[in-house]
């Protein structure tokens, strides 16, 4: 019989610390197809940022790096202007990059370094407890917004793909989702054509990937999916920026 579905090469035989419906076992694994079928394996170097995916280095079976809080993509740049033969991507939360990491990721994005950046959106703070997130959404209740996100109190949800998809440097730039099996394949899609930037020296690339976080967001997998599709694509628009 013709095997038609395993378990990639890229990636551990081990049970996951996800919660129930969390996309970023799906993500995780979108990443190291994507290693397997570009045949980089052994030239690529993950770094895991400090949030829900602190221990993502424990799934890749790759060679993968630890970053302080937020500062993945200054580690990242050193790696590759050390190493530039090497396949250099972070795995950023919407917290590490788009919050205590906004200027690594903005900077990085302004020098047009040729590194990869995974971006996970699940609009709220997963490790730490579900607080608001730069990219928690308008009224959305958090633990910190318990009454809702405010405009006039808060701020509105950053638009980080927008804003750095503004900078010259930038190659590429695109919004996903999770939300159905067509969703992920096209995120794959969009997860290897920034890897496969890099390989051509192409410069930065970004995907921003709304995931689901059932947990926090106080709601089941399948609610929380279907939120994302209903709720969370108006404020996140998907489709390529840049």
């Amino acid at each position: 019989m013709k095997l038609l579905f395993k378990r990639p090469r890229s990636l551990r035989e081990i049970p996951t610390h996800y919660c129930p419906g969390c996309g970023h076992g799906i993500v995780q694994r979108l990443v190291a197809e994507v290693v397997d079928e570009l045949d980089i394996r052994e030239r690529v170097i993950g770094v895991a940022p400090v949030g829900c995916a602190v221990i993502a280095y424990d799934y890749w079976d790759f060679d993968c790096s630890e970053a302080a809080h937020g500062r993945a993509l200054a580690v990242a740049t050193g790696i590759k202007r050390m190493r530039p033969e090497n396949i250099v991507f972070t795995y950023q939360g919407d917290g590490d990059l788009a919050a205590i990491g906004t200027a690594e990721t903005i900077h990085a994005a302004n020098r047009g370094e040729n590194l990869t950046v995974i971006f996970i959106n699940n609009a709220v703070y997963g490790m730490t407890g579900g607080q608001m997130a730069p990219t928690t959404l308008l009224n959305q209740k958090t633990t910190t917004t318990p009454y809702g996100r405010r405009a006039d109190r808060e701020g509105y949800p950053l638009k980080i793909s927008e804003l750095i998809a503004q900078l010259p440097a930038v190659r590429y730039v695109e919004r996903v989702a999770l939300y159905s099996p067509q969703a992920v394949f096209i995120a794959k899609k969009t997860i290897k054509q920034a890897f496969q930037n890099q390989i051509e020296n192409r410069g930065f690339s970004l995907v921003e990937v709304l995931s689901p976080c059932p947990t926090y967001w106080g709601m089941s997998p399948k609610e929380a999916m279907d939120w994302i599709r209903d709720v969370m694509i108006k404020e996140f628009p998907l489709g390529r920026i840049r």
